[in-house]
């Protein structure tokens, strides 16, 4: 007899889109096939990876105005900060609810949690330099005046 091993089928972006859905997320289409995935005032984007099957999350955060609002640590305080530059303050409750989302969302995508993301929340945007123009180039000088 022979013993044969059932394929396995690696599930498309629609189907992981539909376990989404079937978890109690909200998907919304959104540009360049990217998705939005919401819960609770909480959400991401999502577009599908380079391999079948695959699932690569995006920025993540809490809808103000609906807009996503991107996790940033100004050196003092965490807010969210939309692209059209809106600014809101990061309580502990959005903070609690961000990092549920993410968890579930990384988990209903079969996706594996790193140790350090399992700790809290994490984010990737930092405005900690509170020095004018030193990112963009050569910075002014106030002992040098202008010509």
């Amino acid at each position: 007899m022979f013993f044969r091993r059932e394929k396995i089928k690696a599930p498309s972006f629609s189907d992981r889109l539909g376990d989404l859905t079937g978890a109690g997320f909200q998907t919304q289409s959104i540009a360049n096939g990217r998705t939005l995935v919401t819960r609770m005032g909480v959400g991401a984007e999502v577009t599908e990876g380079g391999e079948p099957g695959t699932v690569n999350v995006g920025k993540a955060g809490v809808i103000v105005s609906n807009e996503l609002g991107q996790l940033t640590d100004v050196g003092y305080q965490k807010v969210f900060v939309t692209a059209s530059g809106k600014k809101v303050a990061a309580r502990a409750e959005h903070l609690r609810a961000l990092h549920d989302f993410t968890e579930d969302l990384r988990e209903t995508l079969g996706m594996t949690s790193l140790y350090n993301q399992g700790l809290g929340s994490t984010n990737e945007l930092h405005l900690y330099d509170r020095v004018e123009d030193r990112d963009g180039g050569a910075p002014k000088r106030p002992w040098e005046h202008a010509k």
